[in-house]
């Protein structure tokens, strides 16, 4: 087996992993990435139609990247109560990817993220002290997961938080997934008592 045809396996390997991505984005990004390697490989045996084929779908991925990199998106906090019938069925659909032991009855700040109408995360956070929030679930749906709704909370929205007499958030670490995110919002790790918390002042 020649280069050629580890590069065509590669290709075929990559554009399979795109399309199982969640993240629409990330899915044109890597699909982008497998075609290109596609259009080498086909060209490089002499298969032109898959060669233009592949380039064809370069041009498509590259088109809706920069449309959706270039369309400006609507982000909208729209807070809810407790007995929410909606969050409670929210909850119940995404229960597998929640980790939440906290009972929305005793958390002061409640609401869902709505990106482009669509209600995309939902936050909830509880009074750690005078002027400090203590998040108790912060959670995006996959399609979603790309940041942008996470900086529009945390940098975007401080009035909201201001305005309810908090300026500083605490979150305590439970899974390295989560801390990454925290990590990427701007959240600094700190130990009590044994415990990992991470922090962030508005």
């Amino acid at each position: 087996m020649n280069w050629l045809e580890w590069l065509g396996y590669l290709a075929s390997l990559i554009v399979l992993i795109s399309l199982l991505m969640s993240s629409i984005i990330k899915l044109r990004w890597i699909n982008l990435l497998g075609s290109a390697i596609f259009a080498v490989y086909g060209f490089s045996i002499g298969a032109f139609p898959v060669g233009f084929m592949n380039l064809c779908t370069c041009s498509i991925n590259i088109y809706y990247l920069v449309k959706i990199y270039k369309t400006k998106e609507y982000f909208k906090i729209l807070p809810f109560e407790s007995s929410s019938l909606y969050y409670k069925q929210f909850l119940e659909y995404y229960k597998s990817g929640i980790e939440m032991n906290h009972s929305i009855n005793d958390s002061d700040v409640c609401f869902f993220i709505l990106r482009n109408m669509v209600p995309a995360g939902v936050f909830v956070a509880s009074k750690h002290n005078d002027n400090t929030l203590k998040i108790e679930l912060d959670f995006v749906i996959p399609e979603y997961r790309d940041f942008k709704i996470g900086k529009f909370i945390f940098e975007n929205s401080k009035d909201f938080f201001l305005n309810k007499g908090y300026s500083k958030f605490i979150y305590q670490s439970s899974n390295d997934t989560l801390d990454e995110y925290f990590k990427k919002m701007g959240f600094k790790q700190e130990s009590v008592n044994g415990s990992n918390y991470f922090v962030k002042s508005i």
